[in-house]
């Protein structure tokens, strides 16, 4: 069975975290998925779609119990603090 984008997503950019009261929130979960897109040269999709998706993977805005990793995390925090530059 093919890999479906987000699950590569999933698997190259995020974490499992179940322990951590703050695991990633709606926006910088989709933020992460956007980074991860253009690094991957991807056009995003829309949010909707990305949150259906990740509903039918059981993962919900709230409490994600994911964490960022890898080269995305790096870009998306990167350009929502670019004053740690």
């Amino acid at each position: 069975m093919a890999t479906s984008h987000y699950d590569q997503f999933l698997q190259e950019a995020t974490a499992s975290d179940p322990a951590s009261d703050h695991g990633l929130g709606r926006d910088p979960l989709y933020g992460l998925y956007t980074s991860w897109c253009f690094l991957g040269q991807a056009a995003p999709r829309p949010e909707d779609a990305f949150w259906a998706a990740m509903k039918k993977k059981q993962i919900h805005p709230r409490r994600t119990g994911l964490r960022m990793k890898g080269p995305a995390a790096e870009d998306y925090i990167l350009a929502s603090y670019p004053g740690l530059v």
